[in-house]
């Protein structure tokens, strides 16, 4: 199976966004996120972002589609064009995207990369094997927050390519946590 991760940064009251933007401007931060979401470990393959839409039109024209990945949009309203597919829930493209016999096989790694809908869908429906999260030392208004996620579900860890160092960016200080579930369940 294709690992399944989430990766949201959000501050100290986990807001995650403000007014269809992101209330902070972490250029170092935002590095991350694309060297997360872009890295493979073998360069015939890719990764794909599932976001929803209010995320994929968040994102300014000269940065879509996210280069270098398959960009997959959650909507019951728009359908696929030369920029991105869509499906109707994260499950349906987990399941798509994880499947041996679609057009996907050489996606590596699906991120799940916001809102709220689509990460509460993600975590309600247990999908995510990790969850990266970027943790902001400062409290900002927000208008979108990160779901609730059960600690017994998942545990802290390290992982080599995530430093464990104190980040401090335009004198804000944040810091990357990865959580792994604790146990491995199927996509129904």
């Amino acid at each position: 199976m294709k690992p399944v991760h989430a990766i949201a940064a959000m501050c100290e009251n986990n807001g995650i966004g403000r007014n269809g933007g992101l209330p902070w401007k972490l250029k170092k931060e935002m590095d991350y996120f694309t060297r997360m979401t872009s890295s493979t470990k073998d360069s015939s393959n890719r990764n794909a972002v599932i976001m929803g839409r209010k995320t994929w039109e968040s994102i300014p024209n000269k940065y879509k589609p996210l280069a270098n990945r398959l960009n997959v949009v959650v909507s019951k309203q728009m359908s696929d064009d030369k920029e991105m597919i869509c499906f109707k829930s994260v499950t349906d493209a987990v399941k798509t995207l994880q499947s041996s016999h679609s057009n996907y096989s050489n996606i590596e790694t699906i991120w799940v990369i916001g809102g709220y809908n689509v990460y509460k869908e993600a975590l309600d429906n247990q999908l995510c094997d990790k969850l990266f999260l970027t943790r902001i030392k400062k409290e900002f208004e927000c208008d979108v927050f990160f779901p609730e996620f059960s600690e017994h579900d998942y545990q802290l860890v390290q992982q080599e390519d995530v430093s464990q160092e104190v980040q401090i960016e335009n004198s804000i200080e944040y810091y990357f946590q990865v959580h792994e579930k604790k146990t491995k369940l199927m996509v129904p």
